[in-house]
């Protein structure tokens, strides 16, 4: 017998060990962003999370012999994917652990069980729970503090996913575009290039862009989802957002929200066929409040956030019939200057497919900078759990 075991996670004392792992494994890495505790109980609340109104997931620790936590994982069945894109492929995500092929091994061994019981034959990830969410492993590029929504790791989590036979199913793509003199990297906005693609697009298409209206926050919502699944249902490994899942995301995020980096793009008849939307990172601030919603914690977070020059834009997309016209550009550039009269002097747009030529090229062209490379992992062909 090994001297690892994996454990369901189904007792309120194991989801509080799930939790609290990272902060003993990340204990002394000055990269790592802890999260709110609050937020990893709710995600995994099926009363407070929409997600487990159409899918399930079973989340494990690896436990030595002695009762010591080494790793945790979810197995992940999101019935919406297997839906809209008829294949049986599961996921795994939340994934944590140390330095060790065993522990991992047994991880992969209960993700691997799990789905298979439930006829899925192969796994992806690692995404929380959908791509939709917090997706994919950093394997190059800057190894610094990630931006809000995004994943860190340490750089051998995928030496351990090697050793499991699991391989690329997909790679995404962050940039950086900083303006001129920001000096956070080399890379600069474009403003020649971005000054004639709003030229161009003005005069040829007539559309015009407009910051989001907070005080018709409902209405914007169910706009920005409806251009959200128009605009990627053909992407790799998309899955159309729930409205129950819009509004829980835009729930969390509205608090955040500024309307200087929310915008969107209409037709000369007001019709919205993109939109942009960034937010100034927040990680900084949950940075300093170490996972809990404290008096002393959120006083000191609200003064770092005023001196965040940074953002990250996380979505950016254009109706298909619009693509290639230039509105991506327009709406980079509109963004950029939006975040610029707000004190932003920089930001990263994450993630985009790397297969994704026209979306690259246009963030290439406006003075991006590729600063990192996150990955999707697949393994498959186990069969049945009890084979």
């Amino acid at each position: 017998m090994g001297s690892v075991r994996a454990v369901e996670v189904s007792a309120p004392q194991d989801l509080r060990r799930f939790i609290e792992l990272p902060w003993r494994l990340y204990g002394g890495d000055p990269n790592w962003v802890p999260p709110l505790r609050r937020d990893v109980r709710t995600a995994f609340n099926p009363a407070r999370n929409p997600f487990f109104e159409h899918s399930e997931a079973r989340p494990f620790l690896a436990v030595r012999n002695d009762g010591t936590v080494v790793g945790r994982i979810c197995a992940i069945r999101n019935r919406r994917h297997e839906q809209f894109h008829d294949e049986p492929v599961g996921f795994f995500g939340w994934m944590e652990c140390e330095k060790d092929p065993e522990a991992f091994a047994v991880l992969a061994g209960a993700v691997r069980g799990w789905l298979g019981d439930r006829g899925l034959s192969a796994v992806r990830g690692p995404v929380s729970f959908s791509i939709n969410d917090v997706a994919g492993l950093l394997v190059e590029g800057d190894p610094g503090p990630p931006l809000i929504m995004m994943p860190y790791n340490p750089p051998w989590y995928a030496d351990l996913l090697d050793g499991e036979g699991f391989g690329k199913a997909k790679d995404l793509l962050a940039w950086w575009v900083s303006t001129p003199g920001a000096g956070r990297s080399e890379a600069t906005f474009n403003q020649s290039y971005v000054d004639r693609a709003e030229r161009i697009v003005q005069r040829r298409h007539k559309v015009t862009t407009r910051p989001i209206n907070l005080k018709r926050f409902s209405e914007e919502v169910a706009r920005i989802r409806r251009i959200y699944n128009k605009s990627w249902d053909l992407n790799w490994g998309f899955v159309p957002m729930t409205g129950a899942e819009m509004d829980h995301l835009a729930g969390e995020l509205k608090q955040v929200i500024e309307p200087e980096l929310v915008l969107f793009a209409e037709d000369e008849d007001g019709e919205p066929i993109g939109m942009a939307i960034a937010l100034r990172d927040a990680n900084p601030m949950f940075k300093v409040m170490n996972g809990r919603l404290t008096p002393w914690g959120i006083a000191r977070a609200m003064r770092i956030r005023k001196r965040v020059k940074v953002a990250r834009v996380l979505v950016l997309g254009v109706v298909p019939e619009w693509r290639g016209r230039g509105v991506d550009a327009l709406l980079i550039s509109r963004l950029i200057r939006g975040g610029m009269a707000i004190g932003i002097e920089g930001g990263e747009l994450s993630w985009i497919l790397e297969d994704n030529t026209l979306m690259n090229r246009a963030i290439e062209n406006l003075g991006g900078k590729l600063s990192r490379r996150y990955r999707i992992y697949e393994a498959s062909g186990w069969g049945h759990a009890s084979l």
